[in-house]
C-alpha cells in the first residue's frame, strides 16, 4: 500500500510561512586548500525554505539529503571555500523544493588555527568561530544568491583612559624624585603605563554575490590586527612579556577597535564590489566593571570607503 504524502495536502489555515526547516544539524566539513592540508570545520547548520499556504508541510528529509550530497562533494575536493558550502546547499534546496521561492542556509563552525608565539616561536592552536550564510532567491532564470563569510576572534585590549590617569600619577612621582622632563619622556616611550585590560571579542562578516571570494584567513587577520594585542594559548616568559608590552603600547577603546576594523576592511577587501555588505562588532569584557563595552557598524564597502576618504 502506498503511503499518503501528508505534507502535500492543503492545511486548515492557509497562510504562507517565511521559514520552515531544521536547526542545529551537526556535520564535520572538510574543505580542500591548495598546498595545505584540508581545513576541518566542526559545524552546525540551520536550513530553511519558505512554504506557500497551499502546502501543509515541507519535506524536511530533502534538506538532509542535500547537505550530505554537498558534504561528499567537499570531501572530494569540489568545494574550495567554506562559504561555498552554504551557497551550494541553498542552490540545491531550490532544486529539491520546487514550491520554494527562497532558501536560507546558516552555518556556525569551530576552526582550529595553528599559531606561533612572537618571541620563542612556540607552536600552539587557537579556536576561531566561523560564521557563513547563503540566501538563494528563485527567478525566471538563474537564482540570485548572496553569501557571507565571517569570524569571531578573541584578543586583548588595553584601556587608554586608565593608562592616561596612571601616566599623570607617574609624572608627579618622577618629578618629586628629581627626574627631568626629557628623561621622563624617554622612559614613557620605552615603558608604557599600567592600565586595566579586557578580553576583546571581535566579529567581522562580509556579504557578497555568489561569484565573489573572501578568504577566511584575511577576515581572521583583520580581526587580530584591530585590537590592542593578540593572545596565545601557550606563552613562555619572553612571549608573555612581549604580549603585555605590545598591548599596552597600543591602547584602544571598543570604538577604536571597530573603526580600525573598518579601515582594514577597506584596505584588504577594496577589490570587492561596492555593494559588499560589512558587519563589524566588538565586545570588550571589562576587568574592573561588571558590564561589557560594545560597539558595532553596518555598512556597504562603498559607504565605508567614502567616509574614510572624506567623500
Amino acid at each position: 500500500m502506498e503511503l499518503s504524502d501528508i505534507q502535500s495536502t492543503i492545511p486548515d489555515i492557509r497562510i504562507n510561512l517565511s521559514r520552515v526547516g531544521v536547526r542545529n544539524v551537526r556535520k564535520l566539513i572538510e574543505v580542500a586548500r591548495v598546498g595545505k592540508r584540508p581545513a576541518i570545520f566542526i559545524s552546525k547548520f540551520d536550513i530553511f525554505v519558505d512554504l506557500p499556504g497551499s502546502l501543509k508541510g515541507a519535506n524536511l528529509s530533502r534538506n538532509f539529503e542535500v547537505i550530505d550530497d554537498v558534504m561528499d562533494k567537499a570531501i572530494g575536493g569540489e568545494v574550495k571555500e567554506i562559504e561555498e558550502v552554504c551557497s551550494t546547499v541553498a542552490r540545491k534546496l531550490l532544486d529539491r523544493h520546487e514550491y520554494a521561492e527562497r532558501t536560507e542556509v546558516r552555518m556556525k563552525s569551530e576552526f582550529m588555527v595553528k599559531r606561533e608565539t612572537p618571541v620563542t616561536g612556540t607552536q600552539c592552536h587557537e579556536v576561531v568561530t566561523v560564521h557563513a550564510r547563503a540566501i538563494a532567491q528563485r527567478t525566471s532564470r538563474e537564482p540570485i544568491i548572496r553569501k557571507s563569510i565571517g569570524a569571531e576572534v578573541t584578543g586583548m585590549t588595553a584601556c587608554p583612559c586608565a593608562q592616561n590617569i596612571m601616566k599623570d600619577h607617574a609624572m608627579v612621582v618622577l618629578e618629586n624624585l628629581g627626574v627631568d622632563a626629557e628623561t621622563m619622556e624617554k622612559f614613557f616611550e620605552e615603558v608604557p603605563m599600567a592600565t586595566h585590560n579586557q578580553r576583546g571579542k571581535g566579529f567581522l562578516c562580509i556579504e557578497t554575490d555568489d561569484d565573489q571570494h573572501v578568504p577566511l584567513e584575511d577576515v581572521i587577520d583583520v580581526l587580530k590586527e584591530s585590537m590592542s594585542g593578540k593572545i596565545y594559548e601557550l606563552l613562555k616568559r619572553g612571549d608573555e612579556s612581549y604580549v603585555v608590552m605590545e598591548a599596552h603600547k597600543n591602547p584602544r577603546f571598543v570604538e577604536d577597535c571597530v573603526r580600525e576594523m573598518a579601515k582594514k576592511v577597506v584596505s584588504t577587501f577594496g577589490h570587492l564590489p561596492g555593494d559588499a555588505y560589512i558587519t563589524i562588532k566588538q565586545t570588550n569584557e571589562e576587568s574592573i566593571h561588571q558590564h561589557d563595552a560594545y560597539a558595532e557598524r553596518h555598512a556597504t564597502l562603498a559607504e565605508l570607503y567614502s567616509e574614510l576618504n572624506g567623500d
